[in-house]
């Protein structure tokens, strides 16, 4: 009897510390970008031809809103977004940037996390994976962190990335910080906000992406701010 109940404790602790560990695992988020477009956009950035003089884009819809080396009159300018993505999507397809060895790369990303309600410790966590992965595989890539834009909920189109304006503030706080880790951090969010601290009806279409006139705005202030020509 002694030996059955021993058993029994035994296989009540393996099934405890399974479930345990079942409950612990990290929840993963996918991109809400269709799957089939994804890996075909995926696909063809890994194809797409590399050089260490690259500068790169990384991000969602609102940097893949736009041809950046035509906008920068920049050819080495490479576009790296992906409608819908988010900060997990960007860390799985991170590697092929590392891969090239670019000499500078741009990241803006985080809203489309924020709209699918992913903690903001984890969207910070997943900022910092990617800035270590950078300094790890390529070490003279220069990185450059861009704050969250703002969102403007009087469109009324894309519901769920509205009415979450503290999440976006505490976020650029943290990015701000980046500074300190040998990051350059692009303040873009006091470039597009208007006395509310909403995006500005002029430079937007739908109170999240951008039109012509808003990345004319980012454009003017990435080569004011020389960004583009630092070594």
């Amino acid at each position: 009897m002694k030996a059955l109940l021993n058993k029994l404790l035994v296989i009540a602790v393996v099934f405890t510390l399974s479930f345990t560990a079942a409950s612990a695992q990290v929840v993963k988020w996918d991109s809400t970008y269709r799957p089939g477009k994804y890996v075909e956009q995926v696909a063809k950035f890994k194809a797409d031809p590399k050089s260490k003089k690259d500068i790169v884009f990384l991000g969602n819809s609102i940097t893949a809103g736009t041809d950046w080396a035509k906008l920068l009159d920049l050819p080495q300018a490479k576009n790296r977004g992906i409608s819908g993505d988010i900060t997990f999507g960007v860390l799985e397809r991170l590697q092929d940037v590392i891969d090239g060895k670019p000499a500078k790369v741009f990241i803006l990303i985080g809203i489309n996390d924020i709209s699918r309600n992913i903690p903001d410790s984890v969207i910070l966590r997943n900022y910092k994976t990617m800035i270590a992965r950078i300094r790890k595989g390529s070490k003279r890539t220069k990185i450059y962190f861009n704050t969250l834009l703002p969102v403007n909920a009087a469109f009324e189109k894309f519901k769920n990335h509205y009415g979450k304006d503290e999440h976006i503030l505490w976020l650029n706080d943290e990015i701000r910080k980046f500074n300190a880790k040998n990051v350059t951090v692009i303040d873009l969010y006091p470039n597009f906000t208007d006395q509310d601290k909403h995006l500005k009806a002029e430079l937007t279409k739908d109170g999240l992406h951008l039109i012509p006139a808003g990345y004319q705005v980012w454009a003017d202030f990435l080569k004011k701010s020389g960004y583009l020509t630092d070594h």
